[in-house]
């Protein structure tokens, strides 16, 4: 069951089938550029399916983020096959940044994973050119894990996060 999560100003809901418009559109942009991108319709289509079978796969997965009724963008816990390590990540639509949607459902999606699994540690994995990201992960308590295993065929470019789960 994919749960639907409360912040103070946010609804994180399962992914619906209107939203994939507006994701499209992120992927298509030059924003995408730290994810790997532009995509195209197909491969952003596999994104937005990658981040909803997650949750039938490993019980975690990516969730809308919801902002005053409107779809905003998406926080998750991902674990495709090449990442090392189960990722927290977040993407915000345009005309939402820089309104702190993304540390405040990134909080959420930590606090949800870590008392839903067992996993000790999250990682979040942010394009060394990527500021805005980088900020979030500070933000929510990641450190710098300069040993951590990179996701297959990143390089220097990507450095790694970690996230500790907090005391019980």
């Amino acid at each position: 069951m994919i749960p639907t999560l409360q912040t103070e100003r946010l609804t994180l809901r399962p992914f619906a089938r209107r939203d994939f418009d507006a994701y499209e559109a992120l992927m298509a942009s030059e924003r995408a550029a730290y994810m790997g991108g532009p995509f195209d319709r197909q491969k952003a289509w596999a994104w937005f399916t990658n981040d909803i079978a997650g949750w039938s796969l490993y019980g975690f997965g990516t969730l809308a983020m919801v902002y005053n009724g409107r779809f905003a963008g998406g926080v998750g816990l991902v674990h495709p096959p090449h990442f090392p390590e189960p990722e927290c990540g977040w993407f915000v639509l345009d005309g939402f940044t820089g309104l702190g949607l993304a540390t405040e459902g990134g909080r959420a999606m930590l606090d949800h994973a870590f008392a839903t699994t067992d996993l000790a540690s999250i990682v979040s994995y942010i394009d060394v050119e990527n500021s805005a990201s980088i900020r979030v992960a500070e933000k929510l308590g990641g450190t710098l894990d300069p040993d951590a295993a990179k996701p297959d065929g990143d390089g220097d470019d990507t450095c790694v996060f970690r996230h500790m789960r907090g005391p019980a």
